[in-house]
Protein backbone atom coordinates (compact mmCIF):
# COMPACT_ATOMS: atom_id res chain seq x y z
CA UNK A 1 0.00 0.00 0.00
CA UNK A 2 1.35 3.63 -0.82
CA UNK A 3 2.05 5.92 2.05
CA UNK A 4 -0.97 8.43 -0.07
CA UNK A 5 -3.22 5.30 0.34
CA UNK A 6 -2.52 4.81 4.03
CA UNK A 7 -2.74 8.67 4.69
CA UNK A 8 -6.43 8.59 2.79
CA UNK A 9 -6.93 5.67 4.99
CA UNK A 10 -6.34 7.10 8.40
CA UNK A 11 -8.38 10.36 7.52
CA UNK A 12 -11.41 8.31 6.87
CA UNK A 13 -11.23 6.48 9.42
CA UNK A 14 -10.67 9.78 12.15
CA UNK A 15 -14.00 11.40 10.21
CA UNK A 16 -15.73 8.47 11.06
CA UNK A 17 -14.94 8.47 14.57
CA UNK A 18 -15.17 12.34 14.96
CA UNK A 19 -18.70 12.48 12.26
CA UNK A 20 -19.88 9.70 14.72
CA UNK A 21 -19.18 11.77 18.18
CA UNK A 22 -20.76 14.69 17.09
CA UNK A 23 -24.02 12.93 15.70
CA UNK A 24 -24.25 11.04 18.78
CA UNK A 25 -23.93 14.39 21.11
CA UNK A 26 -26.46 16.11 18.86
CA UNK A 27 -29.79 16.99 20.85
CA UNK A 28 -33.48 16.35 19.54
CA UNK A 29 -34.47 20.21 18.49
CA UNK A 30 -31.66 19.94 16.55
CA UNK A 31 -32.23 17.47 14.31
CA UNK A 32 -34.82 19.40 11.05
CA UNK A 33 -31.37 22.10 11.07
CA UNK A 34 -28.98 18.95 10.99
CA UNK A 35 -31.28 17.06 8.00
CA UNK A 36 -31.16 20.59 6.03
CA UNK A 37 -27.07 20.93 6.53
CA UNK A 38 -26.85 16.89 5.35
CA UNK A 39 -29.10 17.84 2.30
CA UNK A 40 -26.43 20.36 1.28
CA UNK A 41 -23.62 17.70 1.88
CA UNK A 42 -25.85 15.07 -0.43
CA UNK A 43 -26.04 17.89 -3.35
CA UNK A 44 -22.19 18.15 -3.28
CA UNK A 45 -22.17 14.35 -3.42
CA UNK A 46 -24.42 14.48 -6.58
CA UNK A 47 -22.20 17.71 -8.22
CA UNK A 48 -19.15 15.26 -7.29
CA UNK A 49 -20.60 12.57 -9.23
CA UNK A 50 -21.43 14.57 -12.28
CA UNK A 51 -18.01 15.95 -12.48
CA UNK A 52 -16.84 12.66 -12.68
CA UNK A 53 -19.19 11.52 -14.98
CA UNK A 54 -18.30 14.66 -17.49
CA UNK A 55 -14.79 13.40 -17.39
CA UNK A 56 -15.36 9.40 -17.18
CA UNK A 57 -13.04 7.75 -19.86
CA UNK A 58 -13.13 4.21 -18.03
CA UNK A 59 -16.62 1.85 -17.58
CA UNK A 60 -15.35 2.16 -14.06
CA UNK A 61 -15.43 6.04 -13.73
CA UNK A 62 -18.90 6.01 -15.67
CA UNK A 63 -19.77 3.40 -12.73
CA UNK A 64 -18.70 5.55 -9.94
CA UNK A 65 -20.30 8.39 -11.24
CA UNK A 66 -23.76 7.23 -11.93
CA UNK A 67 -23.76 5.61 -8.37
CA UNK A 68 -22.59 8.37 -6.51
CA UNK A 69 -25.21 10.72 -8.64
CA UNK A 70 -27.99 8.11 -8.15
CA UNK A 71 -27.39 7.48 -4.52
CA UNK A 72 -26.66 11.52 -3.84
CA UNK A 73 -30.53 11.63 -5.46
CA UNK A 74 -31.83 9.11 -3.12
CA UNK A 75 -30.59 10.96 -0.03
CA UNK A 76 -30.75 14.56 -0.89
CA UNK A 77 -34.47 14.11 -1.98
CA UNK A 78 -35.23 11.48 0.81
CA UNK A 79 -33.52 14.36 3.19
CA UNK A 80 -36.19 16.50 1.72
CA UNK A 81 -39.42 15.05 2.44
CA UNK A 82 -38.26 13.90 5.90
CA UNK A 83 -37.67 17.71 6.74
CA UNK A 84 -40.82 18.68 5.69
CA UNK A 85 -42.42 15.90 7.35
CA UNK A 86 -40.48 17.00 10.60
CA UNK A 87 -41.60 20.76 9.81
CA UNK A 88 -45.41 19.55 9.76
CA UNK A 89 -45.44 18.44 13.30
CA UNK A 90 -44.32 22.20 13.95
CA UNK A 91 -47.17 23.66 12.16
CA UNK A 92 -50.50 24.64 14.04
CA UNK A 93 -53.54 23.02 13.32
CA UNK A 94 -56.60 25.22 12.11
CA UNK A 95 -59.37 24.91 14.93
CA UNK A 96 -63.08 24.42 13.59
CA UNK A 97 -65.08 27.23 14.17
CA UNK A 98 -68.56 25.94 15.58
Amino acid sequence: MSATAINQLYVFVLAVFVGFEVISKVPVVLHTPLMSGTNAIHGIVMLGGVLVLGTADTPVLVALGFTAVVFGAMNLFGGFVVTDRMLEMFKKKPRDKR
